[in-house]
This record gives structure tokens, C-alpha cells and sequence, in this order.
């Protein structure tokens, strides 16, 4: 896909400050900020490091603030707004053009007759980011100045100490912000690079103040470099974690394009996969989901893989992980890393349980929580478990790996059993009906996890309909699992017998869908909110064909957005239509009518489901492909407003977004016939 903007949209600061670029390097580091250079989060960086992969992630270059000195004049490349509102200077209007290659971000400044071109990529593997100028069109030299904008803090933000020491190393400076600081590098192919010490006072940063985190923020200008280029030459300026990190920029950005070159080619390759004839905006989205395929280091000196949930500012979540592996890794061709993946969470196991989100600052063991630690995964998910069930199967269903599930069967056997006789936070199975019942008022299991203080702002403990959903596809799973490996099937089938006949509870005749949540502490929940979409989405649905359509239907005509699904009904009166304000404000919208962008791949599967019309579900989907080219270029946002005209909000880039909207994608491609069996074909009784 090619995204590429000119004046039209970088000449306007109000529109191109709107639009961030993202690139990641495969441990967790990152680099991030607006195409217009300026500041507007904490998250903003040229190197995000990630000192304890894939967390505890420092900001320690904030910007490059470039000047070009050509034919005797100057033009400054980069943007700042300060605390009074000032913007200076206002680079941005030398911004002739800016394109993605790949989800390498470019710039193509114009200085006069003179063109200059500026990449930025990160290493995989290391901190280490590359920024690279190369003087594309001129009649003489350009000198150019690049001031460095340093910082050490948490990417959340923090308060920043002043003791800095910056020593000359070589093609460079060593800098350490203090005793205990990661120390890093300010590197350069060719030029001078001489040390600063200036602190420069008030960046404001516009949304950090929407949502109530912050103001103003200061940056230590730690060092200016300057080189005169000549036409057709290039400067690589390289800012690391790693004491010699290559220099080398070309080298370097031909094994960014040549990795990026291999995911295409493998997903293209890979049978099954119905790649043939795909829109530019899938294959874009195929490069963007590797972003959040993350190595974590195992105890035992082995590389296990986790996913971020989403950037800027989320690390590693159980269910995000598990429910975004099927999109980022089997639809993309990369079944290795689905394994991986697997095989990682697989450690985590603990009362049947795996861990809903993993701190940021924390360290783990590979084989086991660490309870007595401040920083121990959090096992507060219903469904984490459930979701892993449906990555397992969908991994077999690729690979046929026999080997995998005789290894992996007796955790998930276990698992199950932990459902049955009760495990922690209240999950249990309810013998009289066959569902799984979950929490108490205070707990949040679910998805739907905002809570504020004590108070959970969408309660629904009780039965929820995704959890029992995915409750009675992982049985029939299991079924199939222990057929494979020659284990009895039968408490397997008769607890998805059971769980069948329960699941007509859902069914609200009066509404003409289903309830959200079964026996809360204050009866049936008929909220309409979009959960009950995994019966109908999930392989096996254990409603009827009217069911299922009428549900899509109720679904359509009060949720369906075009970037998602409402979380809740415009017709509550508790719904919301937009998303901001403090922490507090936020939660509150969260799951009250904010759209998430993940709904729709299961919408979309679904609707086609029920309908059959391959042409209306793939046009669901296709919104996305101009919403690609806003927010976080070349990504799909977490949120949206519940409200036209539904503006992006959250995350520039989540997990779920993208990986449900390739894995929805290519479902539809590949759709012939009606792949889930109606209930009365089945081996359940009718």
C-alpha cells in the first residue's frame, strides 16, 4: 500500500500533528512521534529502550532537531510547541512529502531547489535506532545542523534528574543520566559532533493534557552535530544502547527491507492462505503486525515470544496476547511464532489460569510466577484460558502438529478441570446449567475490565455470553484433541452437552438477542453490547440459524460502526459518545459506547455467517484502508469515539485491531460454503 502525503496534509499543522509514525525493533524498544516533528506525548521518542525485554522501557532520545543551511538561507526541518502556545519554528511547512516504505517512516524536505530525504528504522534484535539524511537534489552543498534532545525516564513519564555525564567516545558521545542509568550512544557516520549542556524548558505536550497525564516537559540538549552534504551523499546518525552498534546506515536499511520483503513473500507462500489478489492495506497491515510480536527471555536462557497488546503504552496482556495470535502469526504465515508463543504462555499456567496482564517494570520467572514479587503477572482473566483453548486449536488446524498437542494436552486438560471444580476470583462451573460463572461485584475478569478505585465501572459477574461462548467451543475442542491423541472423549462431550442446553438461557425472546451476562447479583443483564457476536463467530455456534441472524442484525443497527463496534447501545442511558477527560472519565467511557476497532473482524465473520454475502462482509472491512492512512500510520487505533465522525482515541497501533482484521480478511477470502455445523447436525442432542 502506498501512503504518502504532501503539502495538502504536512503543510497543515493542525492535520499532520493528527498523523504519528511508529517503528519497533522485535524486544519491546520503539521509536514514535508526529509526522509534523512536533512533541505531543510522553511516548514521543527517537529511541524508546527496552532495558529488561521486553519491559521497564526508558524515553532516552526525545528528538533530533534539525536546521539545513543552503544557498544561503535556512530552513529549519523540525517543530516545537511550547507552554505559551507558541509554535517555533514551524519546520513542518518544509515538508514537501512524507510516505511510509514498508513501516519505514520518510520525510522529503524542501530547501529551496535542494530535497532532502530523511528515514528512520530501528534495529531488530537491539535499541538501536538509525536516522538517516541523504541530499537527493541540489546545485551545491547543504550544511546541516541536528541538535539531540535527550531524556531518562520511564516512556509513562516521570520526574528527570540534572546530574548527567556525557564523555566523548568514538564517532560520538557515551552519555548516563545517573548512577544506576542504562548508559547510551549519540553516534554518526562522518561530521562533528560536539557536547552541550542545555536544558531546554516547556515542550508542551497537547495530549498528554487531553487525557489529564501531564503538561510540559523538559529535554537536555546534549549534543549538536554538523555535516556538509554534498548531492547524492548521506549522514546516518545512530543513537543505541549497545557500545558499537553498525554505522553503517545502507547496510543497515537493506536488512530493514529485506526482513520486511521475507514476511511478504512467507505469507504469499504459505498453503491455505488466499493471499492472491489481496488490497495493498492487508499487506500493509501483514508488516504492521510484527510490530507486536515480541521475544521475552525464558529463565532457562531460551527466547520464548509474546505480543504487546498495543503502542505506545501497553506491555504484554494474557488474553490480548492469545486472542491476537491467530491474526498476527497464522494469518500472516509465521505458524513458528504462533508456537512460540504457545510454548511461552504455557509456563504461565497456575490454577488453571494465565496471567491477564504482565507489569511493565516487572521480571518473571519462565517456569512459574513470582508471587512474593511487586511486579507478579496478574491472573485477574476469565478468558485467557479459553482464548488459549481457540489459539490451540486454530495452530493444529494450520500445522497438524501432533507433537505439539501430546505436549501441550495434559496443561490443557488440567486447565479444564480447574474450570470444573473451581479455581480463582470465583470461576466455576455451574453443574445445574453447564456455563461458567465468574467474579464477585468487585472483581473485573472480563474484557470489560475499566474499574475506578473499587468501583468496576461494567460489572458483569455472573455468566458472561463471550466466556460461555468460548466455554463451549473449548470443550468441543478438547473433544477433538483427545480423539487425536486416542484419550476419551466422552466428559468432554457431555460437558459441551451440557453447556449447549445452557446456553439457550442467553436467548432473550422479548429483546430478539441475547443477554450480555446471566445470573449477576441483580439477575439477567439484556444490556446490548456486542459480546454475544462469538456465538455466531466462533467455529461452532450454539444457537440457530434464525438466532444467529437475528443477533446480527440487533448488532448491526445499534453497534455497528465504521471502525468497529459500540461497546454498549446509543439507546442506554448510560452510553457515552466520546472518549477523554482524566483517568476516571475515561474508564467511564471505555466500555460504554467507546468503539473498539477488534470487534469487527468477528462482526464481519459473523454477518457472513448468518448472510452469506461474501461482498457485504469484505465491505465491513474496507473503512480501515483509510483509516490506515491517519492516527498511527500504516496501523489500526484501539478505540474510536462512539460518535460520528469517530475519532481515533487509545492506542496508535493495537494488537487486537490488526490482527482480528487480517485474520477477518482472509476468512471472507477463502468463505465457499458454511463452515460451522447447525446445532442439530452435530453430535449434540436435539
Amino acid at each position: 500500500m502506498v501512503i504518502h502525503f504532501g503539502r495538502e496534509i504536512c503543510g497543515e499543522l493542525d492535520t499532520v500533528q493528527q498523523r504519528e509514525w511508529l517503528v519497533t525493533n522485535g524486544i519491546g524498544g520503539y521509536a514514535s512521534g508526529t509526522v509534523a516533528g512536533l512533541l505531543t506525548r510522553h511516548y514521543h521518542g527517537i529511541l524508546i529502550a527496552a532495558i529488561a525485554p521486553p519491559a521497564q522501557r526508558r524515553l532516552m532520545v526525545a528528538k533530533l532537531d534539525e536546521t539545513a543551511q543552503y544557498n544561503g538561507k535556512s530552513y529549519s526541518l523540525y517543530t516545537n510547541r511550547w507552554a505559551d502556545g507558541t509554535i517555533a519554528p514551524h519546520g513542518y511547512r518544509n515538508i514537501e512529502s512524507f510516505r511510509l516504505e514498508g513501516t519505514t517512516p520518510v520525510w522529503t524536505f524542501a530547501c529551496g531547489e535542494a530535497l532532502l530525504e530523511k528515514r528512520i528504522w530501528m534495529e531488530r534484535g537491539e535499541n538501536t535506532t538509525y536516522v538517516c539524511y541523504t541530499l537527493h537534489r541540489a546545485s551545491r552543498s547543504l550544511d546541516l545542523s541536528v541538535k539531540a534532545l535527550v531524556n531518562y525516564r520511564s516512556h509513562h513519564g516521570s520526574v528527570v534528574g540534572e546530574d548527567w555525564q556525557i564523555e566523548p567516545c568514538d564517532r560520538g558521545l557515551k552519555l548516563i543520566a545517573s548512577e544506576d542509568a542504562q548508559p547510551f550512544y549519540l553516534l554518526c557516520d562522518r561530521g562533528t559532533m560536539t557536547e552541550r549542556y542545555n536544558w531546554y524548558a516547556g515542550f508542551d505536550l497537547a495530549l498528554e493534557q487531553y487525557r489529564r497525564t501531564g503538561d510540559y516537559e523538559d529535554h537536555l540538549h546534549a549534543a549538536t552535530l554538523k555535516v556538509a552534504l554534498e548531492l547524492g551523499e548521506s549522514l546516518t546518525v545512530v543513537v543505541s544502547t549497545e557500545a558499537n552498534p553498525s554505522l553503517d546506515g545502507k547496510a543497515a536499511l537493506t536488512r530493514r527491507y529485506r526482513y520486511e520483503r521475507q514476511l511478504l513473500q512467507a505469507w504469499h507462500d504459505t498453503p491455505g492462505l488466499k493471499t492472491d489478489g489481496s488490497p495493498g492495506w492487508i499487506q500493509q497491515l501483514v508488516l504492521s503486525a510484527d510490530a507486536f510480536l515480541v521475544r521475552r527471555p525464558l529463565e532457562d536462557g531460551s527466547l520464548g515470544t509474546t505480543v504487546l497488546a498495543g503502542y505506545p503504552w501497553f506491555g504484554d496482556w494474557g488474553r490480548w496476547t492469545l486472542m491476537s495470535l491467530p491474526g498476527l502469526t497464522l494469518a500472516t504465515g509465521r505458524p513458528d511464532a504462533a508456537k512460540s508463543i504457545l510454548l511461552t504462555y504455557a509456563r504461565f499456567f497456575q490454577n488453571g489460569l494465565l496471567p491477564n496482564f504482565f507489569p511493565d517494570e516487572g521480571r518473571y520467572s519462565g517456569d512459574r510466577a513470582l508471587s512474593d514479587s511487586p511486579y507478579s503477572p496478574a491472573y485477574n482473566t476469565v478468558d485467557a484460558t479459553l482464548w488459549y483453548v481457540e489459539a490451540v486449536r486454530l495452530y493444529l488446524a494450520a500445522t497438524g502438529d501432533r507433537d505439539f498437542l501430546a505436549q501441550i494436552f495434559p496443561l490443557l486438560a488440567e486447565a479444564i478441570a480447574c474450570y470444573c471444580r473451581g479455581t480463582d476470583y470465583g470461576i466455576q462451573l455451574d453443574r445445574t446449567d453447564g456455563l461458567i460463572a465468574e467474579g464477585t461485584p468487585e472483581s473485573q475478569l472480563t474484557w470489560m475490565d475499566a474499574k475506578i478505585g473499587e468501583w468496576v465501572v461494567t460489572p458483569r459477574a455472573g455468566k458472561p455470553i463471550e466466556v460461555n461462548a468460548l466455554w463451549y467451543n473449548a470443550l468441543l475442542s478438547m473433544g477433538q484433541f483427545a480423539a487425536a491423541l486416542g484419550k476419551p472423549t466422552s466428559e468432554y462431550e457431555q460437558l459441551a452437552q451440557q453447556a449447549y442446553w445452557g446456553f439457550q438461557r442467553f436467548w432473550n425472546p422479548s429483546t430478539g438477542y441475547c443477554y450480555d451476562v446471566l445470573d449477576t447479583p441483580d439477575g439477567d443483564d439484556a444490556t446490548l453490547r456486542p459480546n454475544q457476536l462469538l456465538a455466531v463467530s466462533l467455529p461452532v455456534s450454539p444457537l440457530t440459524g434464525d438466532r444467529q441472524k437475528a443477533l446480527v442484525e440487533a448488532c448491526s443497527h445499534l453497534l455497528l460502526t465504521s471502525h468497529g463496534l459500540r461497546s454498549l447501545s446509543p439507546d442506554d442511558p448510560n452510553y457515552r459518545n466520546r472518549y477523554g477527560g482524566d483517568a476516571a472519565q475515561r474508564d467511564l467511557a471505555y466500555h460504554q459506547g467507546t468503539v473498539w476497532a477488534w470487534w469487527m473482524g468477528a462482526f464481519a465473520i459473523a454477518h457472513l455467517r448468518a448472510n452469506g454475502d461474501v461482498n457485504e462482509a469484505m465491505a465491513f472491512l474496507s473503512p480501515f484502508a483509510h483509516h490506515l492512512q491517519t492516527a498511527g500510520v500504516g496501523y489500526v487505533s484501539e478505540i474510536f469515539d462512539g460518535d460520528a465522525p469517530m475519532t481515533p482515541r487509545g492506542c496508535i497501533a493495537y494488537a487486537g485491531s490488526v490482527a482480528e482484521l487480517l485474520r477477518a480478511w482472509l476468512a471472507i477470502a477463502k468463505y465457499t460454503a458454511p463452515q460451522q455445523p447447525k446445532p442439530d447436525e452435530t453430535h449434540l442432542p436435539t
